[in-house]
């Protein structure tokens, strides 16, 4: 038993009549159509995935610019400084 239910014969006798309407010529095109049109459908994928990628990288460096304070890091380190300067003089 094959496929299915049908059989190895059956199945090289379906193979000989598409070859025979259609021809070895036209089968080869159609094939050689299916696979630049499989890999045209890969590389599209692919970019869009990078897109993606990049549109999550520019929208998570946004927040942090907008989560980051420069005046709080600022003050917080002339803070130690000065902190840590009276503590010598003491």
């Amino acid at each position: 038993m094959g496929i299915g239910g049908i059989s190895v014969w059956q199945l090289v006798i379906i193979l000989l009549i598409v070859v025979l309407l259609f021809g070895t010529k036209k089968l080869r095109n159609i094939g050689g159509d299916l696979g630049s049109a499989v890999k045209n459908f890969r590389g599209a994928m692919r970019d869009g995935e990078k897109e993606q990628n990049a549109e999550k990288m520019t929208e998570e460096q946004q927040k942090l610019a907008d989560n980051k304070k420069p005046d709080d890091d600022a003050s917080q380190a002339i803070d130690a400084k000065v902190t840590h300067k009276e503590t010598q003089k003491s």
